[in-house]
């Protein structure tokens, strides 16, 4: 119980850790939050900082949620403990102890939880995001959509109910990050990918 909370703390710290706002200082670049959306993520980043950061940036992003996890798994804890951990990893990113609970919106490291449940449901859901972004150029939409059916993915190709209701939250919390989006999106105001 003990090596569990402990490792649940360091979830959540690699978690806090943001690539967007480290790298970008590291880069000599403007704070991802004082530019574009504001938000500490690949595809802000992307808008003034180029694809190359953009995707360091996202594999940061994604490694947070992934390595946790796997790490978990490794130490053969409990699918309701590899769960948690994968949560908590993802609140990390959201609400990060270090920039004072000011994160990005999740995409990353939900797919990099994800991918540590199982890699046939994290590439399922990272085709799902490539072909909705090819066709609409909204990162946004691309992400609500793979987000939406995450649950059912889980359930059909590792169908254990601490995954199912871990992908249920994950989904459920990306949609809360992307309210604004969603509005956006409504209004046909939402920017499209990799437009400054």
């Amino acid at each position: 119980m003990m090596i569990d909370t402990i490792f649940i703390l360091f979830a959540y710290l690699i978690g806090s850790l943001s690539t967007a706002i480290i790298y970008c200082k590291i880069a000599g670049l403007p704070d991802p939050r004082s530019q574009g959306s504001g938000n500490p993520g690949a595809t802000n980043v992307l808008r003034f900082g180029g694809k190359k950061v953009a995707i360091i940036v996202l594999l940061g992003d994604l490694l947070k949620g992934l390595i946790p996890v796997l790490l978990a798994k490794w130490l053969e804890f409990s699918a309701a403990a590899v769960a948690l951990v994968g949560i908590v990893a993802f609140l990390g990113h959201l609400y990060p102890v270090f920039f004072r609970f000011q994160g990005g919106k999740g995409v990353a490291t939900a797919l990099g939880v994800l991918l540590g449940i199982s890699v046939w449901v994290g590439l399922s859901v990272l085709v799902i995001w490539l072909v909705v972004a090819s066709l609409s150029r909204l990162s946004s939409l691309s992400a609500l959509i793979a987000a939406f059916f995450s649950p059912l993915l889980v359930y059909l190709l590792t169908p254990a109910p601490e995954y199912i209701l871990l992908a249920i939250l994950l989904a459920l919390l990306l949609i809360w990050r992307h309210r604004r989006n969603i509005q956006k999106i409504m209004n046909g105001t939402e920017s499209k990918i990799g437009k400054k």
